[in-house]
């Protein structure tokens, strides 16, 4: 097997390889998977710092107080459309790598994330209008694209067996980027510090991380761009019930990563300080346990993780609820980092599924080998970049509903109690579209037909 050659291409320059193929384990062992995980340290890194500043403006709420004139409702709002770009903005992140190549991408991605941190630097006073700081906050969006382009990027480099492990490692790391800003948020206040001090930490981080990715990682030939690929995974209806779920369990996490430090001052009276000290543990455990949701699928099956992830994630909200009622901060702060733990798990849990389910659409259509690779990663790529999209926006559900909940109810009661429901519901339709075995059929042409059902319960 001849080994990746990072020689240009006739056309472009930059680093190339002109023949990938994971799937070839003599390949893989051989030279690409030091290749593989290569590229996916270089592209958590990015990856991370872009996840830092889409969910900059969740701590940065945090520094205003009283003089800088916003209200809770005012924060909210903020921080909800802040997640909204950075939703927005996945589909034509994910599809950037087939135009630039993965490596180029990185590059581009991570400078421009000097554009929303310079913006915020110069803005960050009181005194300083609502619109404007909207205005700045939406440019922070940017950073929750690198997350599509990145895993559209890695899942390209790793074979299917390994794919759970490798998106839930690129995607865990990447998340880890909300804990960071966090901890580096309190160790800013702690130290008297303003918000300046924690912008000008992590200007010069971008630079680092864009110079890495350009010394350090590669660009996939093959990886072509394909505008059918998209139109076809769109018109998939498992690239929407899929993203159903992933709102379940991305959105929940970066929902939740933004509001959890305003929850904690709106409704139990903590300071900035105070809140800052618990809230980084949710995303850090949240992020941390990603690549265990992604392992325990390619170990036990997605869809079965996913299903009772999502049994799991009610009862913790339904305690929530309870403590909310309640007013027991301690009990709301371990059961809010148990569901933060369960998002993590059904992340990696989900994405694992993606991967599986188009490669079993490929086998029903009587596809084999190389041909039926090829099929599942084209879809599966492009879905990606869908589903990730679509999963971001219930982070922006996440905190409208907490903003509705406190200008009702003065507390995060009633939205915990929608997000209930929600959970019920993607369990319901996990099990019904991946789970449920059919009765046996008699006919043949029907058991053909419930060959591709029956074999969802593996991804």
């Amino acid at each position: 097997m001849t080994a990746p050659s990072t020689a240009p291409a006739s056309s472009r320059g930059g680093r190339w390889i002109q023949q990938w193929d994971p799937e070839d384990e003599t390949f893989w062992k051989q030279t690409g998977e030091k290749v593989a995980r290569r590229n996916l340290a270089f592209s958590v890194l990015s990856e991370h710092i872009g996840f830092s500043i889409w969910t900059l403006w969740s701590v940065l709420v945090l520094f205003m107080g009283p003089e800088y004139g916003l209200t809770p409702a005012d924060k909210f709002l903020l921080t909800s459309m802040v997640t909204l770009v950075g939703a927005v903005v996945r589909v034509p992140y994910t599809f950037a790598v087939a135009v630039f190549g993965g490596r180029n991408w990185t590059i581009i991605s991570a400078g421009l994330l000097l554009v929303p941190s310079i913006a915020a630097f110069a803005v960050m006073k009181p005194g300083t209008s609502f619109t404007t700081f909207l205005c700045v906050g939406l440019l922070a969006g940017i950073g929750g694209g690198n997350f599509a382009s990145s895993m559209t990027n890695i899942n390209a480099f790793f074979p299917l067996r390994k794919k759970g492990w490798a998106l839930g490692l690129n995607a865990g790391g990447g998340n880890i980027g909300v804990a960071a800003i966090q901890l580096v948020a309190l160790a800013v206040i702690g130290a008297s510090g303003g918000p300046r001090v924690l912008l000008g930490i992590y200007i010069p981080l971008i630079v680092v991380a864009a110079v890495l990715a350009a010394l350090f990682m590669d660009n996939i030939e093959n990886v072509k761009n394909d505008t059918g690929a998209a139109k076809d995974a769109a018109r998939d209806g498992h690239t929407w019930i899929m993203s159903v779920l992933y709102i379940g369990t991305f959105g929940s996490f970066i929902g939740y990563s933004f509001a959890f430090g305003q929850v904690l001052t709106n409704q139990f009276g903590r300071t900035p300080l105070q809140a800052t000290y618990l809230t980084f543990i949710g995303p850090l455990l949240g992020s941390l346990i990603r690549p265990v949701g992604g392992w325990l699928a390619d170990k036990y099956g997605g869809a079965k993780i996913t299903l009772y992830n999502y049994v799991a994630m009610a009862a913790a909200t339904a305690v929530l609820v309870a403590a909310s009622m309640q007013k027991s901060l301690p009990l709301f702060v371990t059961a809010f980092v148990v569901l933060f733990s369960l998002t993590g798990i059904g992340n990696g849990s989900t994405f694992k599924m993606i991967p599986g389910i188009f490669q079993a659409k490929a086998l029903a259509k009587g596809l084999e080998g190389e041909e039926a690779v090829k099929y599942g990663r084209r879809l599966s790529g492009a879905s990606m970049g869908l589903i990730g999209a679509v999963g971001a926006l219930g982070g922006v559900g996440i905190n409208m509903a907490f903003r509705q909940s406190f200008l009702s109810y003065g507390s995060g009661t009633g939205a915990f109690v929608a997000f209930l429901a929600y959970y019920a519901l993607c369990f319901a339709l996990t099990w019904a579209v991946y789970l449920r075995r059919t009765a046996p059929a008699i006919p043949t042409t029907a058991a053909a037909e419930a060959k591709p059902q029956l074999s969802y319960a593996e991804v």
